[in-house]
C-alpha cells in the first residue's frame, strides 16, 4: 500500500476539526502551499449561510508547460484509483461535485439559531474541586499552619474527593502529636465545606458527612449506611428493614432521602476532557420535503499552490535539483487539494444516501428509524464498504429537527415482526423498551418476560436475552430493582 493511499484513506476519515489541524500542518511543512484567504468569523458565516464556493481549480493554478508535471488536482478518476488498490472504491469518481440548492431563508434562520443555542449552552471551563475548597478556607479566621495543613488535605484529596490515607503515611512516622492534632483539626475542617462528603476516608465515610443532622431520618440514615449499603443498592429495602429492626414505611422514607447522597463528591468538578464537537454535515429540509446534505467548509482554510514557486518553473536559470524539489512539493500540494475534494464529494454522496433512506427519522425522530447497514449505503452509492465506514467514522450531523448527533446513528440493526415479514430497527425496539417501563406500575414492575409479550402483542418478535441486552444498555434495572415497596 503506498504512502499516498494511507493518506487518501486517512483524510477521508478525518473529522472537521482534524481536517483543519491537517491543512495547518501542510501549510508548515509544503512551502508550495499558501492560503486563498483566512477564513474569518465574517467568511466562515457567509458560507454556513450559504456565500459563494472558492473553486480550488483556477487559471492561475494551472501548469502551461507539458515538461511540468500534469495538472492532477481534481483527478478524481486517479484519486479513485488508488482507493481501489485497497479495495477502497469500487468504481471511479465523477469529473464534477454536486452542487447543492440554494439555502432558504428559513433554513438559515434555523441554522442561526441552532448555532445561538450550541454558544448559549457551551460550557465553561469549570474550576476544580482543590481550587473550590481553597476558596471556601478565606470564609473561616485560620491560624497560618492550620490553613497550611488544610490546603496540604486539600490537595492530597483522591479524584473522588476522599482522603484516604492513615496519619502515619500522610504526615510521616515521625510526626508529632502537635502535628497529628493539627491535621486532624484541618481534616475536620475540610469536611465541613461544600460539597458535602469530601474528606471521607471511604464510601461510608463520605455518605455519613452528608447526613443533615436535623433530618427526622438522620438516625437511621447513618444505620443504614453502616448495615446495609448493599441492600439499599439492590433495592431490598424489606430486608434492609428487617435487618436494622425499623418499620419499612421509616426505612423508605430514610432511603429516599440517601439517594439524594453524591457518592463521590468529587467527580463533580472534574475538567471536562470531552472535545468539543463541530458537526461535519448539516441537513436542510426543502419546501419540497425533501432533505438535502451540506458540508460546513467555511472554517477550513483555503488553499491553492503558490504562483510564485510555479512561475520558478519556466526559468532557465533555475537549476535542476531545486526545479525537482519545487516539482515534487507542488505534486504533494496538488494531491491534498485532490485529496480534499475527493473528502467532499464522498462526504457528500454517502450521507446523502443516508439521509434519504431515513428521512422519517427526521420528520418523526427516533421511533421512525428504520434498519440500515453499511452494505446498503455501498451498494447505493456504488462504493466498498470500507470506504462507506471511513466516510462516517466520528462524523456528526446538524439537523434544526433532531439536533446535533454522530452520522453513525442512522445506522441500526434490526428484529423480525412476529409475522415474519417485516424488520425493525433495534433502536426503535430499545425505545419502546424505555416507553413501556416509563409507564409501568412501578409498585408491580414488568418482568422481561412481560415486556417480550408487550413487543409481541404489537408485532414484534424479541427474545428474552435480547431484552435484558437492551435493558443494561439503557442503564434500566431489573424488575426487583425498579419495585417500589409497599408500607
Amino acid at each position: 500500500m503506498t504512502q499516498r493511499l494511507i493518506q487518501s484513506m486517512e483524510i477521508l476519515q478525518l473529522t472537521l476539526q482534524q481536517l483543519e489541524q491537517r491543512i495547518d500542518q501542510e501549510l508548515e511543512q509544503n512551502p508550495m502551499l499558501e492560503l486563498l484567504y483566512e477564513p474569518s468569523d465574517e467568511s466562515r458565516e457567509s458560507e454556513f449561510s450559504g456565500g459563494t464556493e472558492i473553486d480550488y481549480d483556477t487559471e492561475e493554478d494551472a501548469f502551461s508547460s507539458e515538461e511540468h508535471e500534469p495538472e492532477i488536482r481534481f483527478d478524481h478518476a486517479g484519486v479513485s484509483e488508488e482507493f481501489s488498490i485497497a479495495d477502497e472504491f469500487s468504481q471511479n469518481y465523477a469529473d464534477t461535485i454536486d452542487e447543492a440548492p440554494v439555502r432558504s431563508q428559513n433554513w438559515i434562520e434555523e441554522q442561526e439559531s441552532l448555532r445561538a443555542d450550541i454558544f448559549a449552552n457551551a460550557e465553561s471551563p469549570g474550576e476544580s474541586l482543590q481550587e473550590h475548597l481553597e476558596q471556601q478556607l478565606d470564609w473561616f479566621e485560620l491560624s497560618e499552619p492550620l490553613r497550611n495543613m488544610a490546603r496540604r488535605i486539600i490537595y492530597s484529596l483522591d479524584s473522588y474527593g476522599y482522603f484516604p490515607y492513615v496519619w502515619e503515611d500522610f504526615l510521616g512516622e515521625n510526626h508529632t502529636y502537635e502535628e497529628l492534632e493539627l491535621a486532624r483539626e484541618a481534616l475536620a475542617l475540610v469536611q465541613r465545606l461544600e460539597p458535602a462528603g469530601v474528606g471521607g476516608k471511604d464510601l461510608r465515610d463520605c455518605l455519613t458527612l452528608q447526613i443533615d443532622p436535623n433530618s427526622e431520618y438522620a438516625e437511621v440514615i447513618r444505620v443504614l449506611i453502616m448495615f446495609c449499603l448493599e441492600d439499599i443498592a439492590a433495592n431490598r429495602i424489606p430486608v434492609a428493614a428487617k435487618k436494622i429492626d425499623f418499620p419499612l414505611e421509616i426505612v423508605q422514607g430514610a432511603v429516599a432521602e440517601l439517594r439524594y447522597f453524591h457518592p463521590l463528591p468529587g467527580t463533580r468538578f472534574r475538567k471536562n476532557t470531552a472535545p468539543v464537537v463541530t458537526p461535519d454535515l448539516f441537513v436542510e429540509r426543502l419546501e419540497s420535503g425533501k432533505y438535502i446534505v451540506h458540508l460546513e467548509e467555511g472554517r477550513a482554510p483555503q488553499l491553492r499552490v503558490c504562483k510564485f514557486y510555479r512561475d520558478q518553473m519556466s526559468k532557465d536559470d533555475i537549476d535542476l535539483e531545486t526545479k525537482s524539489y519545487i516539482k515534487q512539493k507542488i505534486g504533494s500540494a496538488r494531491w491534498l487539494l485532490n485529496a480534499v475534494a475527493q473528502r467532499r464529494e464522498t462526504l457528500l454522496k454517502v450521507a446523502q444516501a443516508i439521509v434519504d433512506h431515513q428521512t422519517d427519522f427526521f420528520e418523526k425522530g427516533q421511533q421512525a428509524l428504520k434498519p440500515l447497514k453499511l452494505q446498503q449505503i455501498a451498494d447505493a452509492v456504488g462504493l466498498h464498504i470500507t470506504t462507506v465506514s471511513r466516510a462516517c467514522e466520528e462524523k456528526w450531523v446538524s439537523s434544526p429537527q433532531q439536533g446535533v448527533f454522530p452520522l453513525r446513528r442512522l445506522f441500526s440493526g434490526q428484529v423480525a415482526t412476529v409475522d415474519g415479514e417485516g424488520t425493525i430497527a433495534n433502536d426503535v425496539v430499545r425505545s419502546k423498551i424505555q416507553d413501556i417501563i416509563d409507564r409501568e406500575n412501578k409498585k408491580e414492575p414488568l418482568s422481561d418476560d412481560a415486556i417480550v409479550k408487550i413487543l409481541e402483542s404489537e408485532g414484534i418478535q424479541v427474545a428474552r436475552r435480547t431484552i435484558v441486552k437492551y435493558r443494561q444498555h439503557l442503564g434500566i434495572s431489573s424488575s426487583r430493582g425498579r419495585r417500589q415497596w409497599e408500607t
